[in-house]
């Protein structure tokens, strides 16, 4: 159990703009950020982070909440586990209590995973740096690819004995479970036979973007025909390979920081690269660039460039990646290095200096890459270069931008010499035929599950709930404000008429809005609203320097959302960002204590509005014996709704 003291050390470090920006790309947007939904497949903004606030709201899947609440939904965190990443970011010493056997039981199955492979990464590394085949073989190896002992340690670079059972042996010694070693894939098991997965190999790590180990890549230090030289963990509930980047963890902020993230195959070259001093770096492990891999870089730059070797089969094979990142409406650039040498052999061999300019000087943009590999073979064979120039128009095809399309086009018909108005005709051919195509699945679709469309009828607008969720906002964001309150006082005129007198007095905020709430017996409909009018009534009653990040931070994690959402409504306006069009949206004027008054008197009308409703109901319900008291009341109601609509400035 973490202590609340270090919890509240945590509560009170954590920034929530800081946080999010190690997992997303943030833009400012007024007072506030914005950037594409982590959650969701978009290419519009509709994430917003409010640094005032402390929170932030995803429109796209309808979450929210703070810090915490962020890591518990991106990286599937425990709360615990999501106060200590965020302990370790900002250096607080985490103190806690030990966790009982049954405690360490109650994890879940998952959470269990995460244990066993964050021990198998302790237990690589210990091997590595304390015992003699560690140091001989591993550790030497790691050096004679140039590796400090800085950079081993910073990669958790490990190595697993060449031992049938050495890994598997300690870590059921250490209690862990046999069923979660298996299913993490550290350990084979078969019927009543146990072995290591990495028997002698030197161990990679693979980490998410938090930092949480979900497997590891093992490569073979000894000459064995029937042994792949490397080896990756299977999938699991918490590893699966398309969905992760060697080197995520280390690279996030220099991705951002850099607007550009240069993507190689293999993970001596992203550790290479990160000693040599270019950090904003990923590699795809050995496995085919996947949509998921690339959404994943989206989040943080918009920008790419591809790294690889002069290999002609490896060239080939990475322009079907190139098709990929093109769909998801990114930048690439290409860089090839020359014959012989790879991204950690030429980063090796160079200084940060001699690497950064070679990069710069060489990468290509897709078409000209793409079109200097394709010509060479081509240029003698019409036919071939037919081929080519069709190849190069399909990858154009695939980038959502219209102007983008327009420009390549442009560069392919001088590149490859040929007129604009067949390429622009070519292009047009494969959209309708993708377009057809499109259009063919959806109808197949349809008469699939005979979708029968319905008329929906047009959603009523939900006043009170409403009135309710604004009365909640005005006590989270003002609750503590001392305010100058106009009183409307019911009293007869000269003339005998009944007429609402301004009475000015001095008040906080929250005792206005529960006072004026109690007088008129005024209760909440909506559950979740009510419960927290009352918690947040509460907690302003009970602490004079009330701090809304404070109170954020100490209720429960479902009670954080329906705030978020509250607090959040009207920010979700600043993502279609206005201004780039010259349009200026006017800001709202309102004092507090106009705004209190306002959402008060309306709810006062609508309920009004509710009452002669059931008085009418009521009449038709007895048309036979009208009740005069009924008509009176009535009138009296209605009175007073014209009164209060006059204090409103509303036209009945």
């Amino acid at each position: 159990m973490i202590s609340p003291e270090s919890i509240e050390q945590v509560f009170e470090a954590a920034r929530v703009e800081e946080v999010i920006g190690d997992f997303v790309q943030l833009k400012k947007a007024g007072s506030n950020f914005k950037g594409l939904s982590p959650f969701s497949d978009e290419r519009s903004p509709s994430f917003m982070v409010s640094p005032v606030k402390q929170i932030w709201k995803d429109f796209s899947t309808g979450k929210g909440g703070n810090a915490v609440s962020f890591l518990m939904e991106h990286e599937h965190f425990t709360y615990p586990e999501a106060i200590k990443y965020l302990a370790k970011k900002y250096n607080i010493e985490v103190e806690e209590t030990e966790q009982s056997n049954e405690q360490k039981e109650k994890a879940n199955e998952k959470e269990s995973l995460y244990l066993v492979s964050e021990f198998a990464n302790t237990y690589f590394q210990k091997i590595l740096h304390k015992t003699d085949q560690g140091k001989s073989i591993g550790l030497s190896y790691f050096k004679e690819r140039g590796f400090t002992e800085e950079t081993i340690k910073k990669f958790d670079l490990g190595y697993s004995l060449n031992e049938w059972q050495a890994f598997t042996d300690e870590a059921l010694k250490q209690g862990y479970n046999i069923d979660y070693l298996g299913k993490t894939g550290l350990t084979i098991v078969k019927e009543d036979k146990r072995f290591d997965r990495f028997k002698g190999r030197v161990m990679f790590p693979i980490k998410s973007m938090s930092g949480r180990v979900l497997g590891f890549g093992g490569r073979i230090l000894i000459l064995d025909k029937k042994a792949a030289k490397y080896l990756n963990s299977p999938e699991s509930d918490i590893y699966y390979k398309s969905k992760v980047l060697y080197g995520i963890y280390h690279a996030k902020k220099d991705i951002a920081k850099e607007d550009n993230c240069y993507l190689v195959e293999g993970y001596t070259d992203v550790i290479q690269f990160h000693q040599t001093g270019i950090k904003n770096v990923v590699s795809s492990s050995g496995t085919a660039l996947t949509s998921d891999q690339i959404r994943l870089i989206n989040r943080l730059t918009k920008n790419i460039t591809v790294l690889f070797d002069g290999d002609a089969a490896g060239m080939r094979a990475s322009l079907r990646g190139i098709d990929l990142i093109l769909e998801q409406g990114m930048n690439v650039r290409v860089c090839t290095f020359p014959e012989g040498e790879d991204p950690d052999s030429f980063a090796k061999q160079n200084t940060l200096e001699e690497l950064s300019l070679y990069l710069k000087d060489n990468a290509k943009d897709f078409i000209q890459f793409k079109a200097s590999i394709l010509f060479e073979e081509s240029k003698n064979d019409p036919i071939k270069k037919a081929d080519t120039v069709r190849d190069i128009v399909n990858s154009i095809s695939k980038i959502p931008d219209r102007i983008k399309k327009e420009i390549y086009i442009q560069e392919c018909a001088r590149i490859m010499d040929i007129s604009e108005e067949v390429l622009f005709t070519t292009l047009a051919q494969m959209d309708e035929k993708e377009f057809q195509e499109e259009a063919k699945k959806n109808k197949t679709e349809q008469k699939a599950f005979e979708v029968i469309k319905h008329e929906q009828p047009i959603k009523k607008v939900d006043v009170q709930y409403l009135l309710e969720r604004k009365i909640i906002e005005i006590l989270l964001l003002y609750g503590n404000k001392i305010e100058d309150f106009e009183d409307l006082v019911l009293k007869e005129n000269k003339k005998g008429e009944l007429d609402l007198e301004p009475v000015i007095h001095q008040a906080k905020v929250f005792e206005k809005v529960f006072l004026d709430l109690q007088d008129d017996e005024m209760e909440f409909t909506n559950p979740q609203f009510k419960t927290l009018y009352y918690t947040v009534i509460d907690a302003l009653n009970q602490n004079p320097d009330f701090e809304l990040k404070t109170f954020i931070n100490s209720v429960d994690p479902a009670m954080t959302a329906d705030i978020t959402t509250i607090l959040m409504e009207d920010e979700r306006y600043a993502l279609d960002d206005w201004k780039r069009m010259n349009i200026f949206p006017k800001e709202k004027m309102h004092s507090v204590a106009q705004l209190v008054s306002e959402t008060i008197l309306s709810l006062r009308c609508f309920l009004i509005d509710q009452k002669v409703k059931e008085f009418q109901q009521e009449t038709l319900q007895n048309k036979t014996n009208v009740n005069r008291n009924i008509l009176e009341e009535v009138k009296d109601y209605s009175g007073l709704k014209m009164l209060l609509s006059r204090k409103l400035n509303r036209v009945l």
